[in-house]
């Protein structure tokens, strides 16, 4: 067999879902897997010292349903593309990154050719769509004709129970990883504090996209009733999105520029150094409307790092940690419950501590990319 993972979301263009599916199929089997990607500016350098052989497309459309003009057309081209790539080089089966749009090019595919496809859920790809009658339907004929649906939760497993018994029993549970051979403990170093602006400082770090289900916002109102137990406290930001300026600004109406820092886009180097050298990682996720967090890498990657971690209470965060024990689960929509959570932990170096030890033994004996890779050879076939 020879698969084709298509999917718009793929490095270098940033992002969970992502850096899971490159992590993940860079390491099966060689030469029985292939991408297509949806188009990146950076990506000649990544895809020339890649593994795995990658082909770009544009795969992103304003538009996903079929009563629109631009949706048709988006498919239409899109489906001929994969048509040409599963003649000229043989593929026997399609894995899609999202229902919506990969699923339904596949679908389509599966209809007028017959070729089996698997269908990755990431829970707020179907939640997101239940805002459109026309979308959520078509996502119950993608995942009904899908060979399997792999869903990167039990969360986002339950979502897609709602849609029949039949759904229900082809669907599969695969967590994201993490390469806890890189995502590693590190004393604390006093030049990569400097070099961060953290000299002097008690951190607590968040990785994500600027977008409002993070809850990036909440834990900044969080802040000025941490600093009045913790002076010294510095919450760190790392990540780029469509929230940045509301953010920026509501730092500044707060007057707590000395207390937040913003690191848009950094490399993965510096990310894990910002992981290694905090003292607290957050994701303080909330559910938007239908928009949900589906699992939490970032809690994984965080975990790996020996660093103890505090979640929102929704979505599939909690499957990510031992709760109670490397993290807590809280409800991330009031920022004195953010505050609270923050200080405690703050407050007892020893728990922070042993809690960071517990969640590195959970990461390396659960969540490795080596046990997961294995994991996902048998739920593939």
């Amino acid at each position: 067999m020879k698969t084709l993972l298509i999917t718009e979301n793929f490095p270098p263009k940033a992002g969970g879902s992502g850096r899971w599916f490159w992590e993940l199929y860079s390491r099966l089997p060689e030469g029985k897997y292939q991408i297509l990607a949806g188009e990146d500016s950076s990506a000649v350098q990544f895809d020339a010292n890649a593994s795995i052989n990658i082909q770009r497309e544009n795969l992103t459309s304003s538009e996903w349903g079929f009563v629109s003009r631009i949706g048709l057309k988006f498919y239409f081209r899109t489906a001929l593309c994969v048509r040409k790539i599963i003649k000229k080089n043989n593929i026997t089966e399609l894995h899609c990154g999202r229902v919506l749009p990969e699923g339904v090019v596949a679908w389509l595919l599966n209809i007028f050719t017959g070729i089996p496809y698997i269908c990755y859920v990431h829970g707020e790809d179907l939640e997101t769509a239940q805002s459109s009658r026309e979308q959520y339907f078509i996502c119950g004929q993608v995942i009904k004709r899908a060979k399997k649906v792999i869903c990167n939760s039990q969360n986002s497993a339950k979502i897609v129970a709602k849609f029949g018994p039949e759904a229900e029993a082809k669907t599969k549970v695969l967590h994201p990883g993490v390469d806890s051979n890189q995502f590693v403990p590190k004393a604390k170093d006093e030049s990569v504090l400097a070099s961060l602006g953290w000299t002097g400082k008690q951190v607590a770090l968040t990785v994500g996209r600027l977008q409002a289900r993070k809850g990036q916002d909440m834990m900044i109102k969080a802040v000025p009733e941490i600093i009045k137990k913790i002076p010294n406290f510095l919450y760190a930001i790392v990540g780029g999105g469509e929230q940045k300026e509301e953010l920026v600004k509501l730092v500044d109406e707060l007057g707590l520029q000395p207390h937040v820092q913003f690191l848009s886009e950094i490399s993965d180097q510096d990310m894990i150094a910002c992981y290694q050298q905090c003292d607290l990682f957050i994701l303080p996720n909330r559910t938007i409307g239908q928009d949900i967090e589906g699992f939490g890498m970032v809690l994984v990657e965080a975990q790996s790092c020996g660093k103890p971690v505090i979640a929102g209470d929704s979505g599939g965060t909690k499957e990510t940690m031992l709760v109670g024990e490397s993290g807590l689960v809280i409800d991330a929509t009031r920022p004195q419950n953010i505050a609270n959570s923050v200080i405690e932990l703050m407050s007892d170096k020893e728990k922070m501590l042993d809690m960071g030890r517990k969640g590195r033994a959970h990461v390396i004996r659960s969540l490795d990319w080596k046990a997961l890779t294995q994991t996902a050879i048998q739920k593939f076939s």
